[in-house]
């Protein structure tokens, strides 16, 4: 089989999905492009502020991306190249892209509230309690992994000194360039064509300069420190002085290095070197279900998705009319990076030696090597642009966990009144979100790594019921878009969860017992959940729901 052929027809479905699907989605939510969103009607110039559809779409894209559709994909190889490229397909056109889209569109119809806060005006306040919970401890998931990935792959060892003290050097310049490019277009009027055409000049000259003179040569340990000062500012400044515009410019590095992985692939049409299946179970305790569809995890469904559409992206959005091509769209090019991802190790770097981003940035740089960029060259840059979706996460994690804690903190009393605890203070939240990430960090992230993947999977069930429960509350009918999708998470999901508990409690250590235990906790939440949402839907909370009907949200 040809890589090249199956890229296209990835990419060719994706259109015809983007096209067709999308638009369904779109007609049957009520898209409104003459409604106005809350980064109008809440403008604050803080978290809400309205943006330019391509702006907000590379902040959305490089946020949600992260190093998951690489990652993913490669090591679900284990089970053959085929069934990873059929799940990514089918995926991300009726399951991530409809999570991501439906979560962005419901926080639109929620005052760009988080999906706890769509829950609470169409469920009930337990359950926005028990999915807000559920969601934080995730997201401190995902701010310790990449914390560690990112300060790991910039600090300076005796394999790659050089090139990790290139993409660390790189990434602060970038974010100085980032502050210029928020200042000059906020607060100067500049065009956003113009500065962005300026800002990708100046972002091809950080590159190369980093990679001529890499002066930050650090150790792990002080990268961490710099990126703990990093992610709280970038929690805590206005959103379109550092994190929109340095998520947005970091797009296009991220663009380039797809296309640059595409042009290889349809130049170099290289033949799969890895089989197309290996075995339902390739390794003890690795079943094709539910193993399979938890680690292509972004590649093409994710719960962190619904964090950013509903954390950070609702409260930027310009237009309804944008909202599928950032929701759906952005999904849709995520699912070419894995295919991209799928194909490197595919087609070049079978052997199953490195870690995945290594195997990824050889695969890519050689894919690259077709249309005359030097091997070593092309790995430097796909190195740097891993770095950046990790970076990108990471800085939005944090945000997003701020504001969970600041709605956590917010509550609706019997008599219709809003009460605002310690816990809505900015400072305090992005305290409590940075510190329990530095807990997990400290502890081993390594070691819950093994639970994060169901954990995320499990969150995107919880994300497409609360969508669901909108939608069954606004139309009074079944959105089955989304329920036949978040049955099939349930399913995987709470399947690998009981494996880590059963695994982790028969070696009888230490670690295996709190493994064991946060896969438990996570469990009865996500079980507490559905039965508070079964309940709503069998009618039986109608004295809650009677508490405030004049809710000025709940029936939008």
């Amino acid at each position: 089989m040809n890589a090249f052929i199956l890229l296209l027809l990835g990419m060719v479905i994706f259109f015809i999905a983007y096209i067709t699907y999308g638009s369904y989605l779109a007609k049957k939510w009520g898209i409104d492009p003459g409604k106005k969103t809350p980064a109008h009607t809440l403008n604050d110039g803080k978290d809400y502020v309205p943006t330019d559809a391509k702006v907000l779409l590379g902040h959305h894209f490089s946020s949600i991306a992260g190093a998951g559709p690489i990652t993913g994909p490669i090591i679900a190889t284990m089970f053959g190249w085929l069934p990873v490229y059929l799940w990514i397909i089918f995926g991300c056109v009726f399951f991530g892209g409809v999570h991501d889209y439906g979560s962005l569109v419901a926080s639109l119809r929620h005052e760009g509230k988080s999906i706890g806060e769509v829950i609470r005006h169409n469920v009930s306040q337990k359950g926005k309690i028990m999915f807000t919970l559920y969601a934080f401890i995730t997201i401190c998931l995902v701010v310790a992994a990449f914390l560690d990935i990112t300060a790991g792959t910039f600090a300076v060892n005796v394999d790659n000194a050089r090139e990790s003290a290139a993409a660390g050097t790189a990434s602060m310049l970038f974010i100085v360039l980032a502050l210029l490019f928020g200042f000059l277009v906020y607060r100067r009027g500049a065009g956003v064509a113009v500065s962005t055409i300026i800002g990708v000049v100046l972002l091809a000259a950080i590159i190369f300069i980093s990679d001529k003179f890499p002066f930050l040569a650090l150790e792990k340990i002080h990268w961490q420190i710099i990126l703990v000062i990093y992610i709280i500012l970038a929690s805590l400044m206005p959103v379109w002085i550092l994190l929109q515009p340095r998520d947005y410019l970091s797009s296009f590095l991220l663009y380039a290095m797809v296309i640059g992985g595409v042009v290889g692939l349809v130049i170099m049409r290289p033949a799969i070197q890895t089989p197309a299946f290996t075995s339902f179970m390739p390794s003890e305790g690795n079943y094709l279900f539910p193993i399979l569809f938890i680690t292509v995890a972004c590649g093409a469904i994710s719960g962190f998705h619904a964090l950013v559409s509903s954390g950070t992206s609702a409260k930027q959005l310009n237009s309804e009319k944008d909202a599928k091509l950032v929701g759906y769209g952005a999904m849709l090019i995520e699912g070419i990076v894995a295919i991209v991802a799928l194909m490197s190790v595919s087609a070049v770097a079978g052997n199953g030696e490195g870690t995945p981003a290594a195997r990824f940035a050889t695969g890519v740089a050689t894919f690259m090597t077709s249309f005359g960029v030097p091997l070593s060259m092309g790995k430097t840059f796909v190195t740097l642009a891993f770095a950046s979706f990790a970076l990108t996460s990471l800085d939005s994690a944090t945000r997003i966990g701020r504001y969970l804690i600041q709605e956590l903190g917010e509550y609706t009393s019997a008599d219709g009144r809003v009460h605002k605890t310690i816990l809505t203070n900015p400072y305090v939240a992005t305290g409590i979100t940075v510190l329990v990430s530095l807990g997990f960090t400290l502890y081993g992230y390594a070691r819950i790594w093994p639970i994060f993947g169901s954990a995320n999977q499990l969150l995107a069930g919880l994300s497409l019921l609360a969508v669901a429960a909108w939608i069954k509350n606004r139309q009074k009918r079944n959105s089955w878009e989304n329920i036949i999708p978040l049955t099939f998470m349930f399913a995987v999901t709470l399947s690998a969860l009981c494996l880590v508990v059963y695994t982790n409690v028969m070696k009888a250590s230490f670690d295996g017992y709190v493994l064991a235990a946060i896969a438990a906790i996570m469990i009865i939440l996500a079980v507490v959940e559905l039965f508070i949402t079964g309940q709503w839907a069998r009618g039986l909370s109608k004295k809650e729901a009677a508490s405030n009907p004049n809710d000025p949200i709940k029936n939008k």
